[in-house]
């Protein structure tokens, strides 16, 4: 096994574990990824129409019904009338749905202290470079070679 085929099976380790932590997290909550990712930018964009959502998700205008019906349905989001367009609605963070961002921030940062409180300031620029790095290298979705792990 080759350096870097090592490297890709600790990063893809990680990944997992990392992946598995968050989606216990979310459920916690009641939420999936999906959910947990249409309120982030619901949170980080402003209220906006259901094909801008769509659009930021990058997922069929059907897919985002389906996402903002239930989280509406359980109190995270709300429809409310565009000011311009009859024909639209404007979908929102509730109350509740702003809370469960803030924690999910706050939650956040936590998760990143203890992540990364061992790994001295110098060596973190550098695992971000490396990232950043490792991230323009991957082809665009559906382009890059399979991984059979």
């Amino acid at each position: 096994m080759t350096s870097r085929t090592a490297a890709l099976d600790r990063l893809l380790t990680l990944a997992g574990r990392l992946t598995e932590a968050m989606e216990r997290g979310m459920a916690e909550r009641g939420l999936n990824r999906a959910h947990a990712t249409l309120l982030m930018v619901l949170h980080h964009g402003g209220p906006t129409v259901q094909r801008g959502l769509s659009q930021a998700l990058g997922v069929t205008p059907r897919h985002v019904t389906g996402l903002v019906d239930t989280l509406e349905a359980d109190g995270w989001v709300e429809r409310r009338p565009h000011p311009t367009d009859r024909r639209a609605s404007m979908v929102t963070l509730t109350t509740k749905g702003d809370a469960a961002v803030a924690v999910m921030n706050e939650e956040r940062h936590n998760w990143a202290e203890q992540l990364f409180a061992k790994v001295p300031e110098g060596e973190l620029d550098m695992f971000i470079a490396i990232l950043d790095t490792l991230d323009s290298s991957v082809a665009p979705r559906g382009d890059q070679p399979h991984c059979g792990s």
